[in-house]
């Protein structure tokens, strides 16, 4: 490149110098333009999948990109914001994760997790809520310090949750309730607040009394246990004797039924037999009267160990020598 002279007098001479005041004049339209250039290029952006782009125009939103590369005025005229909004984020109360480990390591945070149950005891939760951003545009613009937001909401609906049971539901059997009450409780507050924000679990880490009482705590949880032992046991007791108890009564009512009826059928029959005797006594008393002395001896005597004595002329009957022979046998005549 030929550089341009010009020619400067200096006491009363004439030099001849060359002149960079040309060269320096398109060298700084060069600068500039390539400074537009890059300037320029800074508005090329891309927004990954797991983000939504949400671009700014002098601080205010004008809109939503998706996945993918796109193009916005450069700074200062126009901004992006690419929040994850597929992202699980974590909010820890009543602890806090210093080293994941392992093994893991926590720093306890009293302050959060010290409640008061619905019975007016004092019981220690820690719990861990779950979100994710569900609207960009409220979660970037309608709550500030979001993170701090959902830290203190969280807290706020345990406690209110944790207020409206008693603490043998929070240490045992209501810990699933109580998470799912507390999961509505909060997402309810976050909706209130425009926030942005999906709630998608939340779990209770770790309930127990506090340190100072524990031990009297684990004396009432004994004794309860042994109070259920020996309620299931007098149950089981229950169960069998009752059942077997009404078998018996069935049996003897059974029984009973069946002596009755016997008696009953036994009892008409004689009725019966009886009504037969008496047409028959009445048709012929004395043939009647005398088979009924008969039959009767029949069933009498058989029985009987029979002794026939003969009495002397005068009809004394004390002679009855050989009284002990044999059963049935004749001394004398008829």
């Amino acid at each position: 490149m030929k550089i341009p002279k010009r020619t400067v007098t200096i006491g009363g001479e004439v030099f001849e110098m060359p002149d960079f005041s040309v060269i320096f004049g398109r060298g700084i339209w060069g600068v500039l333009i390539v400074l537009i250039v890059l300037w320029l290029l800074t508005g090329i952006y891309i927004v990954s999948a797991d983000q939504q782009g949400v671009i700014k125009r002098f601080g205010e939103f004008v809109r939503v990109t998706g996945p993918g590369i796109h193009y916005h005025l450069p700074f200062p005229v126009e901004s992006v914001q690419r929040p994850r909004v597929t992202e699980v984020k974590r909010a820890e109360i009543g602890f806090r994760t210093i080293d994941q480990g392992p093994p893991s390591r926590y720093a306890d945070r009293p302050n959060e997790s010290i409640m008061l149950t619905g019975n007016l005891n004092i019981v220690d939760c820690d719990m861990i809520v779950q979100y994710r951003i569900i609207d960009a545009i409220k979660y970037l613009f309608k709550v500030r310090d979001l993170p701090s937001t959902v830290h203190g909401a969280s807290e706020a609906a345990l406690r209110q949750v944790i207020g409206q049971r008693d603490i043998d539901e929070a240490l045992t059997t209501g810990k699933g309730e109580i998470q799912e009450d507390a999961k509505d409780q909060l997402q309810a507050i976050l909706d209130n607040y425009d926030s942005g924000l999906l709630i998608v679990a939340v779990q209770l880490q770790d309930v127990h009394p506090p340190q100072a009482v524990v031990d009297a705590f684990k004396d009432v949880a004994s004794a309860k246990e042994d109070l259920n032992k020996m309620i299931n046991q007098a149950q089981g007791y229950r169960n069998d004797l009752i059942p077997r108890t009404r078998g018996q009564a069935a049996q003897m009512i059974k029984e009973a039924e069946a002596w009755a009826a016997e008696r009953i059928a036994k009892a008409e029959g004689d009725a019966d037999n009886f009504n037969r005797i008496l047409d028959e006594y009445r048709r012929s008393r004395n043939v009647t009267r005398k088979r009924l002395l008969l039959e009767t001896m029949e069933e009498i005597l058989p029985g009987l160990q029979k002794y026939i004595l003969k009495g002397d002329k005068n009809g004394n009957l004390m002679n009855i020598l050989g009284i002990g022979t044999a059963a049935g046998t004749v001394k004398g005549g008829k």
